[in-house]
């Protein structure tokens, strides 16, 4: 098995049980301790585990939330498949939200050039990625830039956020599970996204299989707000039953 097939098992074993350890991977592969451990020195390189005692841990079991740019880095061919099925849930016209967020981007890049949308987003990096498509009116909302989501947040995108309606609101998540609903590390953000989900007639969530199952510390909706719920097949059957008897129709790609 090549390093970056290996390094590639790892990491799922990693988002499965939560993490892993050095002793048991190498027992498995039957290699070196130095040799696993320069295999997670690499995925942490990739912002995708964090290297703890014994061995590493998943990026999105921690309790901090990565920036932007690693985000956007990670599960990116999950991330293209989420967007384009989310296609599917774009009006014909009218008016639609994207929440800040890297599936969320990956969306707005796949958007369509053929109608008429108005797209109120409190992302710079959607901003930047639709601000020279002649069908789309852009909408940016004002406030606090975060460095970490290079989204706006506080008072000034909450009020705008409260004179606003569209169709549909694609929000994306940190965390998302039937105990909690969905979460995420910041509560200027929480802020942000709650906000959108009640300016919007339909909510659709986009959120790859990592989120799912886990909580963070600020809660910003419950599942019987969300309409439509789109995840890869990477996700738990399990937890996607579970999702579905709280309220949304779950669609796998």
């Amino acid at each position: 098995m090549y390093a970056e097939e290996r390094q590639r098992v790892i990491l799922e074993r990693a988002r499965a049980a939560g993490r892993v350890d050095v002793a048991a991977l190498a027992a498995e592969f039957g290699l070196t301790y130095e040799t696993v451990r320069r295999d997670l020195t690499a995925l942490e390189r990739h912002g995708v585990l964090r290297r703890v005692h014994g061995g590493a841990i998943p990026i999105e079991r921690l309790g901090f939330e990565p920036a932007f740019a690693t985000r956007d880095a990670t599960l990116t061919a999950e991330k293209e498949r989420i967007a384009k099925a989310a296609l599917a849930e774009v009006p014909q016209e009218g008016a639609i939200l994207l929440d800040a967020g890297s599936t969320t981007g990956r969306l707005a890049e796949q958007l369509p050039t053929d109608r008429e949308l108005t797209v109120v987003t409190n992302s710079l990096t959607i901003a930047f990625t639709l601000s020279a498509r002649p069908n789309i009116t852009l909408m940016l909302l004002g406030g606090r830039l975060r460095g970490r989501t290079l989204a706006t947040v506080d008072d000034w995108a909450l009020q705008a956020l409260h004179d606003t309606f569209v169709e549909v609101a694609f929000v994306g998540t940190n965390g998302v599970s039937a105990e909690r609903g969905m979460t995420t590390p910041d509560s200027s953000e929480a802020m942000i996204k709650r906000a959108s989900i009640r300016c919007a007639r339909r909510t659709v969530l986009l959120a790859d299989h990592t989120k799912v199952g886990n909580d963070h510390f600020a809660r910003f909706g419950s599942l019987d707000e969300v309409d439509t719920f789109i995840t890869d097949s990477g996700v738990d059957q399990r937890l996607v039953h579970d999702i579905e008897a709280a309220g949304p129709r779950v669609i796998v790609v």
